[in-house]
């Protein structure tokens, strides 16, 4: 990757990258080198709606995709220059170590085991676990009401185990395969709720065809920040997504993806957190 002059305002704001930073991103999949070093490679989720979404038709949508398509033209990248990577779960530090994405925005939450593998810029989200539950369903209005209840998660998740070992010990648990299943299953009344992050719990829900089906607990079972994955030592890159990231909030564009993308859900997101500032 290396640093476009796009603007004499975005060159003020941004440093240009050193070498090592015009070196991330070399690997198979970066495409950095030869005709493609005017890309910039970023990796997303493809299955989380209102998250990362890359659409039947070959589109990519979501916060997340919002925020690094924003990120990437204050670096001085313009959206058809953006080469989008899946990046599953378990697949995140490695592509940044291998060197296949510049940065990764996949809600990634911060935490200290990533850190000694990768370094995060941000965190730019403050989501929290939550459950989602039928919108008519005035039943479960606290975290104890989980008990005796059928409670869906994905498979290998361990969001579900966390209720049901620290809140709610008699909760029934049911693995599901996908969330969209999870949600299925939700609508028709096989379960009675769904846990994982509440900002994916709002993407899925704002979806055209779950409109004011669901609606979010409130309950906030934990603190996840979101933080943007460089290469681990690239503090260069680091301060330049930061410095993306503090403007974007500034000029209010941080509040409009917000509300784009949750707002459907009636998503009660917390305020832009501080960067650095890591929320335990």
């Amino acid at each position: 990757m290396k640093l476009r002059k796009a603007t004499v305002a975005a060159a003020a704001l941004l440093l240009p990258l050193t070498a090592a930073a015009a070196g991330c991103g070399s690997g198979d999949g970066g495409g950095q080198t030869g005709e493609d070093k005017d890309k910039i490679t970023v990796g997303i989720k493809y299955d989380q709606p209102g998250i990362g979404l890359k659409t039947p038709d070959g589109e990519y949508t979501g916060f997340d995709v919002d925020v690094a398509t924003y990120i990437a033209k204050q670096l001085g990248y313009q959206p058809e220059q953006i080469v989008w990577k899946e990046a599953k779960s378990a697949d995140r530090e490695t592509l940044l170590q291998r060197g296949d994405v510049d940065f990764i925005a996949a809600s990634y939450s911060i935490n200290d085991e990533r850190r000694k593998k990768v370094d995060f810029a941000g965190p730019y989200l403050l989501a929290h676990q939550d459950v989602l539950v039928r919108a008519d369903d005035d039943s479960i209005t606290k975290p104890a009401d989980l008990n005796n209840r059928k409670l869906c998660s994905v498979t290998g998740s361990t969001s579900a185990q966390n209720i049901k070992t620290r809140i709610a010990p008699q909760a029934q648990l049911q693995e599901y395969g996908g969330y969209s299943e999870c949600l299925t299953g939700l609508e028709n009344k096989a379960v009675d709720a769904l846990t994982t992050d509440d900002s994916i719990l709002a993407g899925y829900a704002s979806q055209d065809q779950f409109k004011g089906k669901f609606k979010l607990g409130g309950f906030k079972l934990s603190n996840e920040n979101y933080g943007i994955g460089v290469p681990k030592g690239d503090s260069e890159l680091k301060n330049q997504i930061n410095a993306a990231l503090e403007k974007m909030v500034a000029d209010g564009t941080w509040e409009a993806y917000v509300k784009k993308n949750f707002g459907p859900a009636g998503y009660k997101n917390e305020p832009p957190p501080k960067i650095g500032v890591v929320v335990s």
